[in-house]
């Protein structure tokens, strides 16, 4: 048999209602085009240019890929290539170039792109962030802490606590942390205030998981507005504060309390729930060792979690229009 030869076009091999259309729809990834120059120039791009390499960061993510998987989804993937711009027969990036490229981005201008799209939903009517639910999770590190015990005891220290593993673990900014006095994990606490009016994210925070979710929520507080949250950020401090940043706390107050209103804390409960889905869903297993590289995925990932969440919001408003 002959060997046929037919011209293909990568536009036309992506459907035109694939997601990843519909993100750069709803979204002007030019937007970030200025930040991601300011990125100093050194090795790790290798000529792919910075705006696609960000695409492919955040296609891991709106994918939930390691380094490894997106190489072959990228390499593999005709829908891929075309949402980090690479043309059909181009070589696409290896896996150490990702790691490379996160280096070279870091958390400041990360920071500085999930502000900028925050302010686009802001202008766009999407997000007020006048009421609010802010709740925090554990996020679990990459360890069995067996290496961290024989070391703590080989060094002869009584106990294995957050003071003896910040000198033994490998990773030295992750903590134990416990909630309802029986659940203990090692690893991280992230913290999200989550927009009631969209359900769009606006600001998040990670520390160490021995700190305090009221601690956690004063970093993700709005400037004015209403709280929703549960019995853990019942506290006169947290009340004090928030009365500072003008902000009005609707907590579910705890059993022992002596002004306790189950009806209305029933109220409270019943607003909350649909965003509580959103904390059950999040990702509990830290992707990398360190605070700063997981804040970095956290940052990711919400920028990532708006995209889906503003093509949803799109659909929706041409459904009613």
């Amino acid at each position: 048999m002959k060997e046929q030869i037919e011209f293909v076009s990568l536009e036309r091999l992506v459907p035109s209602e694939h997601i990843y259309r519909k993100f750069v729809k709803v979204f002007d990834f030019s937007k970030f085009e200025k930040i991601l120059k300011k990125i100093e120039k050194k090795n790790g791009c290798k000529g792919y240019g910075e705006e696609r390499m960000f695409k492919c960061i955040l296609l891991q993510h709106l994918e939930d890929l390691s380094d490894r998987e997106l190489e072959r989804f990228i390499g593999e993937n005709t829908a891929a290539k075309w949402f980090c711009e690479f043309s059909l027969m181009e070589k696409t990036p290896d896996h150490s170039s990702f790691g490379k490229f996160r280096e070279k981005l870091g958390i400041e201008k990360l920071t500085e792109m999930f502000l900028s799209l925050k302010k686009q939903l802001k202008a766009e009517g999407l997000m007020n962030e006048f009421f609010s639910v802010v709740d925090a999770t554990h996020l679990i590190t990459k360890a069995n802490l067996w290496e961290e015990r024989d070391k703590a005891i080989k060094l002869k220290y009584e106990k294995l606590n957050n003071e003896t593993l910040a000198k033994v673990a490998v990773d030295k900014e992750a903590r134990i942390g416990c909630k309802g006095g029986n659940k203990f994990w090692y690893g991280y606490k992230i913290a999200r205030s989550i927009d009631m009016q969209s359900g769009l994210i606006n600001t998040t925070h990670i520390e160490g998981a021995n700190i305090h979710d009221i601690r956690m929520m004063e970093k993700v507080l709005p400037d004015g507005g209403v709280i929703y949250a549960d019995k853990g950020f019942c506290s006169a401090r947290l009340e004090k504060r928030l009365m500072e940043r003008k902000c009005t706390l609707r907590a579910v107050k705890r059993n022992n309390m002596k002004n306790k209103n189950r009806d209305f804390d029933r109220y409270i409960t019943k607003w909350r729930a649909p965003f509580e889905r959103m904390f059950s869903k999040m990702r509990k297993r830290a992707r990398y060792r360190g605070k700063v590289k997981n804040y970095f995925a956290e940052l990711i990932d919400c920028i990532s979690f708006n995209l889906k969440r503003l093509v949803v919001l799109r659909s929706a408003e041409l459904a009613t229009a």
